[in-house]
């Protein structure tokens, strides 16, 4: 019988980094306060009823100019190295592959985020994901940022829980994406998936993966305020600090979801 693989699917800032990630550089580098960007960014999306995430997208290409600073991919992949990642997260994903292995299991890690790719291409933790899903730009001859590529917004998120499902990871395949496959034929069912993210933005990932027999964890730096009325509203499982040390709540959390995950897997498919 072969092993059964499960997917560990991550939403990024607030998740695995302490903050968004264009606060660590980008926006010190176009001289402004996060508040006063984020705050632009809201204001340019309702004024001209866009995408919260392309207008972020938008303004940051707009203030790099303003101040004459690089928008070229080699800058974005750079400011990767000062992400400050939570307790544990740099040693979790071996430690959970060692946990899975010794279940019987397969591990592999995602990240679905509408934060950039090239910010998370260059953190310390990159090698760790079998595919990392996030906002991209396209370049123009001379490198440089000149239109957003891929867009991964709050609800669109979700298709991606379905590429991983039918194991359809080519993002410009919407036709496989989109045909009918039986749940026995997909590679990741998604009784073997985990969501994990810290908020609000993450709810259609975690309650798709919920309502499918899978498992969703809200993670929170400080306050649980918002990841217990996750729960209390049944759109997540469990509730565990974003703390990912070992022997933490959540690695305890993990290693006790995998096990169940591989009995019943042992229990259909004997």
């Amino acid at each position: 019988m072969s092993k059964p693989v499960i997917a560990l699917m991550y939403d990024f800032d607030k998740t695995l980094c302490t903050k968004d990630m264009q606060e660590y550089t980008f926006i010190p580098s176009v001289n402004m306060e996060p508040s006063d960007f984020w705050g632009q960014v809201g204001a340019m999306a309702k004024r001209t009823e866009m995408d919260p995430i392309l207008a972020y997208m938008y303004t940051m290409l707009d203030k790099a100019r303003s101040v004459h600073h690089s928008i070229r991919r080699e800058d974005f992949v750079s400011s990767g190295k000062d992400l400050e990642l939570y307790r544990g997260v740099s040693t979790w994903f071996d430690r959970v592959n060692k946990i899975g292995a010794e279940q019987g299991a397969v591990i592999e890690h995602y990240i679905i985020s509408s934060g950039l790719r090239e910010i998370i291409e260059g953190s310390e933790i990159k090698d760790k994901f079998k595919d990392i899903f996030a906002c991209e730009f396209y370049y123009d001859e001379n490198g440089v940022a000149v239109w957003p590529k891929n867009v991964v917004n709050y609800t669109t998120k979700t298709q991606f829980l379905f590429r991983i499902n039918k194991g359809i990871m080519d993002i410009t395949d919407n036709a496989g994406l989109n045909e009918f496959k039986a749940e026995d034929d997909r590679r990741i069912p998604f009784r073997n998936m985990i969501y994990v993210g810290d908020g609000l933005t993450d709810v259609p990932c975690m309650k798709l993966v919920k309502i499918n027999g899978g498992y969703s964890i809200a993670v929170y730096k400080d306050k649980k305020d918002i990841a217990e009325k996750l729960v209390k509203d049944n759109r997540v499982n469990f509730v565990a600090r974003a703390d990912y040390s070992k022997a933490s709540t959540m690695e305890k959390l993990v290693t006790d979801i995998i096990a169940k995950m591989v009995a019943v897997d042992k229990l259909i498919n004997r």
